[in-house]
């Protein structure tokens, strides 16, 4: 199986957002360096303990702006809103280095075609560089992520995953006619509790927690985001095909999580969409909607002309 890297962006999309890693290194940073509220964070004191340039610096404390984690005032620079001990390092959910790299290797191969949809724990443990033991914890992740099985003789083997951009596209495409249909059903019902706990992530993720949260759980967050606001619609027919594209688009969604900054203006989308839905004005929901899933999927793909950011 082998991936289609289609465009310029698709490419793009498979590389690290240096802004987004260095945020997270200066938030590392500003953590271990014990820092109180109020601190002044210099551009080039970050960049003299980093060893960078001054000018990625600038780009990654902007992010930081725009997540509240720092505040700029003109003329003066940037100031810590927060001290260290309330910042939350990265969580690699409790595996270690040689884990959470093997576990995305191994997913990329897969995608790429250079590991084979069937295969055993010995492979892995030879092919990553883990023990036995390490082998064994990340194939029960895989295996918990619904993203792989156990064979019924030996071995493991992966389920169905949507593997190329354009697969990516279509599955885009799919959700901009399921979801904003979803939202205009006549048994469509605001879930005020269900509201408020997706509102509580969302704001979460604009205070910092678009940093701190691993790649799995940032896709989990939007994900169950997008099946609560279709489960509203009391369609169970539409809720189980989207829950069925997020099962497949899993994996490849995972190769674009890498530039957060990208999140930001999507967490702000959802808090839109909840705004309107509560006030009762579906349709403009419905189209800011299908807009939100347009843009994403553009950014992601690349394919198509370029849209227009949502209006909020």
């Amino acid at each position: 199986m082998q991936v289609v890297e289609g465009t310029a962006r698709g490419r793009e999309a498979s590389r690290p957002s240096s802004a987004t890693s260095l945020a997270m290194r200066i938030v590392d940073l500003v953590i271990r360096q014990g820092l109180d509220e109020g601190a002044h964070i210099t551009e080039q004191w970050v960049a003299g303990e980093l060893g960078l340039s001054r000018s990625p610096v600038r780009k990654a404390l902007a992010f930081l702006a725009e997540l509240g984690i720092v505040e700029r005032i003109p003329n003066r620079g940037f100031f810590l809103t927060r001290s260290a001990s309330s910042l939350e390092q990265v969580d690699l959910d409790a595996a270690s280095e040689a884990e959470e790299a093997g576990y995305f290797q191994l997913v990329d191969d897969h995608l790429r075609g250079r590991l084979a949809s069937e295969f055993t724990a010995a492979e892995v443990t030879r092919r990553y560089g883990l023990s036995p033991r390490q082998a064994q914890r990340l194939l029960a992740r895989l295996e918990g992520e619904d993203l792989v099985r156990r064979r019924p003789g030996r071995g493991w083997e992966f389920h169905k995953v949507l593997s190329t951009v354009e697969g990516h596209d279509q599955s885009y495409r799919f959700r901009m006619i399921v979801e904003p249909a979803a939202l205009l059903e006549p048994g469509f019902a605001v879930d005020a509790d269900a509201f408020a706990e997706h509102r509580a992530r969302q704001e979460a993720l604009l205070r910092g927690r678009i940093l701190t949260l691993p790649r799995r759980e940032l896709f989990r967050t939007g994900a169950e985001f997008h099946e609560m606001v279709v489960g509203c619609s009391g369609n169970v027919f539409l809720l189980d095909a989207l829950r069925r594209q997020n099962r497949v688009r899993r994996l490849i969604e995972y190769r674009h999580q890498f530039d957060r900054s990208r999140l930001v203006g999507q967490a702000r989308e959802h808090l839109r969409l909840l705004e309107l839905m509560e006030r009762g004005e579906l349709q403009a929901a419905a189209e800011l909607l299908r807009a939100h899933l347009d843009r994403v999927r553009w950014l992601k793909t690349g394919i198509g002309p370029e849209p227009p950011p949502p209006v909020l």
